[in-house]
């Protein structure tokens, strides 16, 4: 079918990489090039998906940081994983954006399967994303990119167990989402002050846009964090909007021609610029 001349280089270019020993080059590319909204979805979809686990939920409502801070929470994660992305696990900015997660994150009593779901919702949640929404499916040099990027960051998180390769790792996360997602009031209470975070629309747009983003949920997490069933049209306007932007992405768009990131990433509450280094809330001193 028609296209634009060299969208289909940088595939061609990924599919010529080794994906464990060019696993950054790989993501970064699909992640800063030629996927770059779909990836900031997934990161999105992940983070909602987490209020689903009655465990994860209770800990992110008790700190307070993600209903009291809720921008600036968002703006912290994207900063560190827009930073690994980008420079990689490797680079002096990666150490110190993964420093950075040990440190905030070993002040809880997390569970290591807990770790590892959260981990794997980064793996999956964008890929499936892709799946049904990307302008072209990801070839399996990029799963497997994927995979072997954040198996990478899990092991220097010092998350144990970490499934031994991508099909092992799906049959693990499918399985204790069946298990464990379950409804709470923590869960209603995260996605109720985080639904603003998928678009800054005029007031009388906002109850349009946030049944839109109610179809954005699949049932089972709609059931957890107490969303309701998204009406036909909500459902309608989503599937056909993003298949009319994937069909003008594939046939119509030129490739990108510059990094997506070129500048670093703009956080809007830290107007005058950010150290990777000390990001987040500041430590407890109680």
């Amino acid at each position: 079918m028609l296209h634009r001349r060299g969208r289909f280089d940088r595939l061609r270019e990924i599919r010529e990489l080794d994906p464990a020993r060019d696993a950054h080059r790989i993501y970064r590319m699909t992640a800063l090039w030629e996927f770059p909204f779909d990836v900031r979805m997934g990161l999105l979809l992940a983070f909602w998906r987490t209020f689903a686990v009655p465990s994860i939920a209770e800990l992110l409502a008790a700190t307070g940081e993600t209903t009291t801070r809720t921008e600036r929470r968002a703006d912290d994660t994207g900063i560190l994983m827009y930073t690994l992305i980008e420079h990689g696990l490797d680079h002096p900015l990666g150490r110190a954006a993964t420093r950075r997660l040990n440190q905030l994150h070993r002040r809880y009593a997390i569970d290591n399967d807990d770790h590892r779901y959260v981990l794997g919702t980064f793996v999956f949640v964008g890929t499936r994303w892709i799946d049904r929404y990307g302008w072209r499916p990801l070839c399996c040099h990029e799963r497997a990119a994927i995979y072997h990027f954040y198996a990478d960051l899990g092991r220097r998180l010092r998350i144990a167990d970490i499934p031994p390769d991508l099909a092992s790792y799906a049959t693990w996360y499918d399985a204790f989402e069946a298990e464990r997602l379950a409804p709470t009031a923590a869960a209603r209470q995260l996605i109720t002050a985080t639904k603003g975070l998928l678009a800054d629309l005029p007031r009388p747009l906002r109850p349009v846009g946030e049944r839109v983003a109610d179809a954005l949920l699949d049932r089972p997490v709609r059931e957890a964090v107490g969303v309701p069933p998204p009406p036909w049209w909500a459902r309608t306007l989503l599937t056909a909007g993003l298949g009319a932007r994937a069909s003008y992405l594939r046939h119509g768009a030129a490739p990108r021609g510059r990094q997506y990131l070129e500048g670093g990433l703009r956080a809007k509450t830290y107007p005058d610029g950010y150290d990777v280094a000390t990001v987040g809330p500041a430590r407890r001193t109680g």
